[in-house]
């Protein structure tokens, strides 16, 4: 049996030589509404989506493809005012209990407060890598950029092309690493008064309702995962990627960026499951003894 890390090695050649992308796509095109009802519309010509909340019901939509790596830009503005209770996503997931998935929950506030970035990573099942961040912009009064990229070295999280998170294939040392399950792309709207905002002290206001959060521009630069199988594979999908930018598949962070991820990790960070020695006293998770890069 090869080891993890030729594993990945094998992976990549085959996915420099051919992607299946789709960039710039309309919401029509690129997904569906699948919860929620008249509570998710899809507007302007399929440019825009707006989620909402009511105290019967979030609401939701999903992409129709899977994809296994990719780049995944999506602008959000979030729900604006005393937004305490709700949880509006933007993520990534498998299927299943053994489920893989890449988490973007930005966890609504109390007017005048700050919201928080909520970031996690499921790998075969197993989450509890959360990272959490106060936000140094007011995502509130216009879209930003929320980026997730996914290749067989590491997942990057960054906000207006500014990392906040990296978490690298350690599978060397043990660690679970999602690159072999395809994963939809999700983005959702719901109540979660009983610990999203204040560690669930500050309820939902339901006068203030209906939460809406809106989101545009939704950029695919991404493999197509389906019945077990990738497109990076398929020789049929080359003419459809001529002059898409590739630069993901093995993108990582160059000094600039370290410079950036520091900044926020230092001045932005409100939590990291890495130095929490209460929730784990049999010792930190492996990935947590690495280069601060490298988490």
């Amino acid at each position: 049996m090869s080891s993890p890390s030729s594993s990945v090695m094998l992976l990549v050649p085959m996915f420099m030589a051919i992607l299946k992308a789709a960039s710039a796509e309309t919401f029509h095109r690129a997904g569906e509404i699948y919860f929620g009802d008249e509570r998710a519309n899809i507007l302007n010509g399929g440019k825009l989506l707006t989620l909402s909340l009511d105290n019967c019901s979030g609401s939701g939509y999903q992409s129709k493809n899977n994809y296994l790596f990719g780049r995944f830009d999506m602008h959000i503005k979030l729900v604006p005012g005393n937004s305490a209770g709700t949880v509006t996503t933007y993520y990534l997931s498998s299927e299943g209990a053994n489920h893989d998935e890449i988490d973007f929950e930005f966890l609504g506030n109390a007017s005048g407060q700050p919201y928080t970035i909520h970031t996690n990573i499921y790998s075969q099942g197993v989450g509890n890598r959360e990272q959490q961040f106060r936000v140094w912009f007011d995502p509130t009064a216009s879209f930003n950029m929320y980026t997730v990229i996914w290749n067989p070295q590491r997942i990057i999280f960054m906000v207006d092309n500014t990392p906040i998170r990296v978490f690298n294939n350690n599978e060397a040392i043990g660690v679970p690493f999602p690159n072999c399950q395809g994963m939809t792309v999700y983005s959702t709207i719901w109540d979660a008064e009983d610990w999203a905002t204040e560690g669930g002290r500050v309820k939902t206001n339901w006068t203030e309702a209906p939460f809406t959060a809106s989101y545009k521009d939704f950029d695919i630069n991404a493999c197509v995962y389906s019945s077990g199988s990738s497109s990076c594979g398929s020789n049929e999908s080359t003419n459809s990627v001529t002059g898409t930018d590739q630069a993901w598949l093995t993108q990582a962070l160059d000094s600039e960026d370290q410079d950036k991820l520091l900044w926020v990790q230092e001045n932005c960070m409100i939590y990291n499951y890495c130095t929490d020695y209460e929730r784990f006293p049999q010792g930190l998770p492996s990935e947590c003894n690495q280069p601060r890069f490298m988490q």
